[in-house]
């Protein structure tokens, strides 16, 4: 559980569905990360498929959001990426088709803007997502070679983006100065 105040308090939360293979890429990585040491105000979820639940967890107040997940971008399997998400993107985002089982990052977002302006309820002043190139989302339990090769990786990047001596203080670091934008509001780094 995180200490701290609302502005402070950083949430890690691993989406996916285990079901179908490197869908389960964020669970595996919040798996390995929640049994780390990490700073106190951080706590770190396994959301798995229930992204409505993520939503309104995220009302309760986090100055910054870490969503971790396999998204497709092009790359080779195994690609790490580091998206990050400008608050008008969510505040402004389109409705979304609800499927409680299948909620991408951005169908997330988007019910956290419609959520968050129905009950007053904050967003986070910064959303990450770190993602991996999947190599198969088929119906299948376990990982493929090169996405369970990127979980140690990515848990790495996780804990450098969350250490409070990076910044002086507490939440992530800034991501690296001029990393190429990506559309949707999104700045993005790319780690292999």
């Amino acid at each position: 559980m995180s200490t701290g105040s609302g502005d402070d308090k950083v949430l890690v939360a691993g989406i996916g569905n285990i079901f179908l293979g490197d869908d389960g890429f964020g669970v595996e990585t919040v798996r390995v990360l929640s049994g780390r040491q990490l700073p106190g105000q951080v706590e770190v979820l396994d959301i798995g498929v229930r992204g409505v639940h993520l939503a309104y967890q995220v009302l309760d107040g986090y100055g910054t959001l870490v969503l971790v997940d396999a998204i497709a971008r092009g790359g080779e399997p195994g690609t790490l990426y580091v998206i990050e998400h400008e608050e008008h993107a969510v505040q402004g985002a389109e409705p979304v088709p609800m499927d409680g089982h299948r909620m991408t990052p951005d169908a997330v977002l988007a019910l956290l803007g419609t959520l968050s302006a129905g009950t007053g309820g904050q967003v986070p002043r910064r959303i990450l997502v770190v993602g991996c190139e999947p190599a198969s989302v088929e119906e299948r339990l376990g990982l493929s070679p090169a996405v369970a090769e990127a979980v140690p990786r990515a848990v790495r990047l996780i804990e450098e983006l969350l250490d409070p001596g990076t910044t002086g203080g507490p939440g992530l670091r800034s991501l690296a100065p001029g990393a190429p934008a990506a559309t949707g509001g999104a700045t993005e780094d790319a780690a292999r």
